[in-house]
């Protein structure tokens, strides 16, 4: 144990609704798998944490969860995996576990270990050792040693962090749930205090070293933020441009935490619908962010700048491969020759060409439902609350509108999407008589066919690599979506290849597996 890594972290529990509270942070950051013990002595508050970890974890703030002091094991299934709670108190030799049935947990549950010493050696290296201790002379009173040893010394170091940015915030008291995030490495949680809410955005640094082409990675050449100051960049820039962003209550650059306005629970798409009202007022933000003249360096602290990155072949070629790196794979797709990849670079290369060296403005990147929140009760643009910018990018307006009139989230039918586009189109020629109707339109479907491949792309890798299965309902829309642009007359040559070696694919495996 001596040459593994280890890192600790104290917090002083003042109170059992303390403890709980600490247990209940604790949860979301716990996998399958995993092993934590729990020491201390009698009292000291180790059952009534693994009470609330348990309650958390199973999402039944009633579930009835008692000592296993006499049972000494006991499993409980939970929507997210097994927990095996054991209380190894009255065993008197780590040989004795075995007849306790230890090795038959089932596979993947995370186990709770109280007095963890009667255990001897046999526990794993790699755990999470809590220690609690009676502090002060308040009977309820403890303080926890968190001890991560092993990989567990990096994620605690994270947890401690975010834990020492909540107090120094003083919102170390509040309330914490998830909030669903997107397909980042980012998370999000709403912090309840009394009446007071904020979001709190848990957003480390990008740890993926493995260079792909040119010695970059596949985030450095996608323009991927990297850290947290994009966002800070663009949520301030935006902001002194009269749109709605999240007011930065707290900001902790170096470890990626911010404290944020919560803008509450109403997007532009409900139960899994848009509502057209909500997203004219986008369509609008679009348009008035379109017409106006924008730096690409924006400050983010004193002596700190954020350089605007630009959409430029390495990035619009890294993204469409993905189709070619996932989703053929995924649909049984015959691995394609050299030739024919470079065929598919040549032929959006030749597509995007005039695209990229035309109309340029600050592109948001994923301006769809799940990043635009609604705000009734303000006016005009303003009611539309962005988030999800630090990615953002100069390139060609029409991509976040074919993100808005092409949502991957939520179905847009093609009235709805010719009304979206002939309401930007109006409010565009009343402020510019410069602007281009055609121009635009060729470009739309050209970035609309550009997302809706990296998306195909990417969705099936959120599944194949990330395991996350979810993005694989979208598929079928965003892949109508590709259709739709693709019918363009400017894109013919692409659809030509894509019939080839990805529709006629999709359509033997359709037919394959109809009985």
């Amino acid at each position: 144990m001596t040459d593994l890594l280890t890192h600790q972290w104290t917090v002083d529990l003042p109170s059992e609704a303390a403890t709980e509270l600490l247990a209940r942070d604790l949860a979301p950051t716990l996998r399958p798998g995993d092993l934590v013990t729990l020491s201390g002595d009698l009292g000291a508050g180790k059952t009534a944490f693994a009470r609330a970890l348990i309650r958390e974890i199973a999402e039944d703030p009633e579930l009835e969860v008692s000592s296993p002091t006499f049972t000494l094991i006991q499993l409980y299934d939970t929507p997210s995996f097994p927990v095996v709670h054991a209380d190894l108190y009255r065993i008197g030799h780590a040989s004795e576990l075995e007849e306790l049935g230890w090795d038959e947990a089932p596979d993947g549950a995370l186990v709770l270990v109280e007095w963890p010493e009667k255990a001897g050696e046999t526990l794993p290296a790699d755990r999470l050792d809590i220690r609690f201790v009676h502090a002060g002379r308040n009977e309820t009173a403890r303080r926890a040693t968190l001890t991560g040893i092993g990989e567990w010394s990096r994620r605690l170091r994270r947890i401690s962090q975010t834990g020492d940015f909540l107090r120094n915030a003083g919102w170390q008291d509040a309330a914490r749930e998830h909030v669903q995030g997107d397909a980042s490495t980012r998370s999000y949680a709403r912090l309840r205090r009394g009446q007071a809410t904020a979001i709190l955005m848990n957003s480390p640094a990008r740890t993926d070293r493995t260079p792909v082409r040119y010695g970059k990675t596949y985030s450095q050449i996608a323009h991927i933020s990297q850290d947290v100051k994009p966002f800070v960049a663009m949520a301030k820039g935006l902001a002194e441009r009269g749109f709605s962003t999240p007011q930065i209550v707290k900001e902790d650059l170096l470890h990626g935490l911010l404290l944020l306005e919560d803008f509450g629970t109403a997007f532009v798409a409900e139960a899994g619908a848009p509502l057209p009202e909500r997203y004219g007022v986008a369509i609008d933000l679009l348009a008035r962010l379109h017409g106006l003249e924008l730096p690409d360096m924006l400050p983010v602290a004193s002596a700190i700048s954020h350089k605007i990155p630009t959409f430029d072949h390495g990035a619009l070629d890294i993204e469409v491969e993905l189709l070619i790196e996932w989703y053929m794979p995924m649909i049984g797709a015959p691995q394609l020759s050299q030739r024919n990849r470079d065929h598919f670079t040549a032929l959006w290369r030749a597509a995007l060409a005039p695209v990229v060296k035309g109309e340029q403005s600050w592109l948001l990147r994923d301006f769809h439902s799940p990043n635009l929140m609604w705000l009734p009760q303000r006016e005009g643009i303003k009611r539309i609350g962005l988030l999800d910018f630090q990615d953002a990018m100069i390139g060609p307006p029409a991509y976040d509108v074919a993100s808005l009139c092409l949502d991957a989230r939520v179905t847009i039918d093609q009235a709805l999407e010719l009304q979206l586009l002939t309401r930007y189109v109006k409010a565009r020629r009343s402020a510019d008589v410069g602007f281009d109707p055609a121009g635009f339109a060729r470009a739309y479907a050209v970035m609309g066919a550009q997302r809706n491949t990296k998306l195909l792309g990417l969705f099936a890798r959120l599944d194949k690599r990330d395991g996350k299965p979810a993005y694989l309902a979208h598929l079928p829309r965003i892949r109508s979506y590709l259709d739709r642009a693709l019918a363009h007359p400017t894109l013919a040559d692409l659809r030509e290849w894509f019939e080839t070696f990805v529709f006629s694919v999709e359509a033997k495996m359709a037919q394959e597996s109809t009985p």
